[in-house]
């Protein structure tokens, strides 16, 4: 996998957009402002490739950037409380129409934000991932914004939350720092080379 050759390929805002699944697909999935397009750019060494903003439920179309032998793959974010609720019906079925098409979907990257506890809707997307027998690790976002402290105990509360959850991959992250990037380059390269 180059990172180098990563490009934006297409944005669709309905289900019948969606380009060929030719490629193995990774997905980012998390609520709104968690950080999915900033942990691209990080990934992919690129400051604006994905576009960030401050503004919660910015991303409101499924963005795809492809990679020589992977693509991947930025979902809205869901749990934006100042949309309408038809706009918030519209990206829940682009999610799930993504989720549930028959593409080669091989792992969804689930953004949650280290300084919070899983949401609702965080915790509604876990369950939807374990029933449909979606592949997925926990990446905890803005880890930069927490002191020693807050670290430890953030940490010890999520192994807390996930102990039912067998086997789960949680991967400390910071946009900022950098922390996690080399785990998570590790973890696409394996997919792209299988």
């Amino acid at each position: 996998m180059k990172i180098e050759s990563a490009a934006f390929e297409l944005s669709a805002g309905l289900v019948h957009q969606l380009p060929a699944s030719n490629l193995p697909e990774v997905a980012f999935s998390g609520r709104s402002n968690v950080g999915k397009s900033s942990l691209i750019n990080r990934l992919l060494n690129r400051k604006a490739l994905a576009r960030t903003s401050a503004t919660p439920g910015k991303t409101a179309t499924i963005n795809f950037y492809r990679l020589d032998t992977l693509r991947l793959v930025d979902l809205p974010g869901y749990g934006y409380a100042k949309v309408s609720d038809a706009e918030k019906r519209r990206w829940k079925g682009l999610i799930e129409g993504y989720l549930e098409a028959d593409r080669e979907l091989c792992l969804v990257v689930q953004l949650l934000d280290a300084r919070h506890a899983p949401s609702a809707d965080d915790r509604t997307m876990l369950d939807y991932l374990v029933q449909r027998e979606i592949p997925f690790l926990v990446v905890l976002t803005k880890m930069d914004k927490l002191n020693v402290t807050q670290r430890v105990q953030r940490l010890q509360a999520f192994q807390e939350e996930f102990a039912s959850l067998e086997g789960l991959t949680v991967v400390p992250f910071s946009a900022v720092t950098g922390e996690g990037t080399q785990e998570l380059r590790k973890i696409l390269t394996e997919i792209a080379e299988e």
